[in-house]
């Protein structure tokens, strides 16, 4: 199983960072309603279909622009219409197979689907923040181990463990949320107003999870070793 060094990876991201910057609005809502239609049955589909999803660009692209290969216009018009086509692919799911088919709104389903609604809602602005630093913090983990392997096995390895840690313990997703709050709201639970309350915190979380404690640690550690080691040849 190929295996790249973290300085490799770095590499990777910075690429797939720039790349994703390049694509067009018509591209991005695509791909972006994509990640958020697909996110629900894992982040595996979103990296190997080649889906666009907000909490992965939140590290990627900032790479980008740590090293300078963009703009912050750049990033942002990436995150405003990434996370635009996101929403609209969860919300989608979550009206056409959650509301109208009623995967969501029967039975158990229903209480499960307002319970874990109910969960984000409930913590404070504060709380969810902090959670939503350590959601990202895993996600783009997972997103940066997958750059480590070339084929699919090594790469499904890679997203599954930290995706599964941020699962079992109910961080805070921007995306997740996208779906499960609308879902409930759907069924005739809650607001609006309580859907943005909860988004809000938690972007500016996974924001700081993904582009500071992934993205800028990983950036400023091996960039600063490949300038050593360009020295050193040198």
């Amino acid at each position: 199983m190929a295996f790249h060094k973290p300085d490799k990876m770095l590499n990777i991201a910075l690429e797939a960072g720039v790349s994703k910057t390049k694509l067009s609005i018509s591209s991005i809502l695509m791909l972006g309603f994509l990640g958020g239609a697909v996110f629900p049955v894992g982040l595996m589909l979103v990296v190997l279909g080649g889906a666009e999803l907000i909490t992965g660009n939140m590290m990627s692209v900032s790479i980008a622009l740590y090293a300078r290969k963009i703009s912050l216009r750049h990033l942002l018009h990436n995150w405003f219409w990434v996370t635009l086509a996101n929403f609209l692919g969860a919300a989608f799911i979550a009206y056409f197979f959650g509301h109208i088919v009623g995967l969501t709104e029967t039975g158990p389903f229903l209480d499960k689907t307002v319970a874990i609604a109910q969960a984000k809602i409930d913590e404070s602005f504060f709380k969810t923040l902090i959670s939503a630093v350590g959601c990202n913090w895993l996600v783009c983990l997972a997103i940066w181990l997958s750059y480590g392997a070339d084929d699919v096995t090594g790469k499904i390895l890679g997203i599954w463990f930290p995706i599964m840690a941020f699962v079992a313990i109910g961080f805070q997703h921007v995306v997740a949320n996208m779906f499960i709050i609308p879902a409930a709201i759907f069924a005739g639970h809650f607001t609006w107003i309580d859907f943005i309350a909860n988004i809000v915190p938690t972007f500016i979380g996974n924001m700081i999870g993904g582009a500071v404690f992934v993205g800028l640690i990983y950036f400023s550690s091996y960039q600063r070793k490949q300038k050593e080691q360009l020295k050193k040849a040198s």
